[in-house]
């Protein structure tokens, strides 16, 4: 019987929680296949916004680490097709490389996206001076030239 009274979670809703639990416990060398198989859901919406949750996640967590390259590596093939995901991966590993003092460029930085100005102005991993000094000077919002140069005035920094 079909009631507009029964609370009743939505079947995506139900499986979009099954693909975070299983993500979430997921063994390192089966993860891209359980990605794959997330994003063969039939709502792509639902399957996107998952895994969107899972690369934050572990991108966060390997961020300063040796694992990080080959892990986006890994998952830069499964996502390939799905721009936001490639995107928001793409900008992991800027935020990865800036984190280990490797090479970037200020355009690169400048060009990102609002999410990853505000997070290298947030995340205790990011102690490059230069990347604070350019998102202090040319950050696209106002609220992150602002942390920006909160942070370059507490470690000292702001010349």
């Amino acid at each position: 019987m079909n009631s507009p009274y029964v609370n009743e979670e939505p079947a995506e809703h139900r499986r979009f929680a099954r693909h975070l639990k299983a993500l979430e416990a997921v063994a390192e060398v089966s993860e891209a296949e359980l990605v794959a198989a997330v994003l063969r859901d039939e709502d792509a919406a639902m399957a996107n916004s998952a895994v969107l949750r899972h690369l934050d996640r572990r991108a966060a967590g390997l961020l300063a680490g040796p694992r990080f390259t080959a892990w986006a590596q890994a998952l830069a093939e499964v996502i390939a097709r799905r721009g936001f995901l490639t995107l928001r991966l793409r900008e992991w590993t800027l935020l990865h490389t800036i984190a280990l003092g490797g090479p970037w460029d200020a355009e690169s930085l400048t060009g990102a996206s609002d999410w990853l100005q505000r997070r290298v102005t947030s995340t205790d991993e990011i102690t490059s001076v230069e990347a604070l000094r350019v998102l202090a000077t040319q950050a696209r919002t106002r609220r992150v030239r602002h942390a920006a140069s909160v942070r370059l005035r507490h470690a000292g920094r702001l010349d």
